[in-house]
């Protein structure tokens, strides 16, 4: 007999951002501090938890942020993938400062070749989205197509790319289209990956050692389960299982690691990007509604953050083990 689907319904946002691209959610336990980003409109916010809006503060960037994780050891700095590849930013002052990019030399001067963006080099048109630490102190970040450079056309350009300790750059797999959600499971032997416009999450063989992934043969972890929806950012908690934003459905929907359905957020906005736990509670960042047209009531909350207590804590962030000084 199937287990019972635990239903939340999130009908008021907590914090009204207007975000063009909420995402990024962390939670800093130490200070009851959540982080997030705009993509779109190249903000970093940081709000305490238990006051909310009132402490909401916003740091404007002259370039998108994607991701961001800690470092080990180092309270003052968090390190981020962001619009040229991984770079620093400085609680006190708000600076930033680049520590590796993505692109070559070359890359950096050859034109869109037929690209969307045209005219565009690789670096101009790109940008990181999605990432994670793995066990062993790697960050783990995506990159895509930059819609806002591209008239919103997005390919398989895409490149996962991997910052070791020693701030070496690899290239983990290339030929993605949205890379999105990422995590470990089974002993670390595995790792999980969204694509998102492949409707699914997969899972591939992972080698802890070196930090490589086999992907050659994927597995389907978790196929998005509403029609016209796509998997966006997931987050783990402290009982294996997994919540996963269900972007342009208006749904977080908890699964086993069998990818058997637990429970459902349900958000009056479309476009859920990605969930963290902060302590139990749930929260959600979101994007503005891509068809207003066609789905006006998605408009009203769009860009929001919301949260709702699940009665779960999560499973603890890794940190970016750095061994040289950036």
């Amino acid at each position: 007999m199937a287990n019972e689907v635990k239903k939340y319904k999130v009908t008021e946002p907590w914090l009204n951002t207007s975000c063009g691209l909420g995402e990024g959610p962390f939670w800093e336990e130490s200070t009851n501090t959540l982080r997030f980003v705009d993509i779109i409109n190249k903000k970093l916010f940081f709000v305490d938890v238990a006051k909310g809006e009132q402490s909401l503060k916003e740091h404007q960037l002259d370039f998108s942020i994607g991701i961001t994780a800690d470092i080990e050891g180092n309270d003052d700095e968090i390190v981020f993938g962001g619009k040229y590849g991984y770079g620093i930013f400085t609680r006190k002052t708000g600076e930033t400062r680049w520590i590796k990019k993505f692109w070559t030399d070359q890359e950096r001067k050859e034109d869109g070749g037929g690209k969307p963006g045209v005219g565009k080099t690789r670096e101009e048109r790109m940008r990181s989205n999605d990432g994670a630490v793995d066990p062993r102190g790697r960050f783990f970040v995506g990159a895509m197509n930059d819609p806002t450079v591209t008239d919103g056309n997005v390919t398989d350009e895409g490149i996962l790319f991997r910052l070791d300790p020693d701030l070496s750059l690899h290239r983990v797999k290339e030929n993605i289209t949205i890379p999105n959600g990422m995590s470990w499971v089974k002993g670390d032997t595995k790792m999980h990956l969204t694509d998102s416009p492949l409707q699914k999450i997969i899972e591939g063989d992972y080698d802890a050692a070196t930090g490589n992934i086999d992907f050659s043969s994927p597995k389907t972890f978790f196929t998005c389960p509403y029609e016209g929806g796509v998997p966006d950012g997931h987050c783990k908690d402290e009982e294996g299982n997994f919540w996963i934003a269900c972007f342009g459905t208006s749904h977080v929907i908890r699964v086993d690691p069998e990818g058997n359905k637990l429970a459902e957020v349900e958000l009056p906005t479309r476009c859920v990007t990605c969930p963290v736990l902060c302590g139990t509670e749930l929260v959600m960042t979101t994007a503005a509604e891509e068809e207003p047209e066609k789905y006006p009531w998605s408009t009203k909350y769009q860009g929001a953050v919301f949260k709702v207590d699940v009665g779960v804590r999560g499973m603890p962030k890794n940190k970016f083990k750095l061994d040289v000084k950036a």
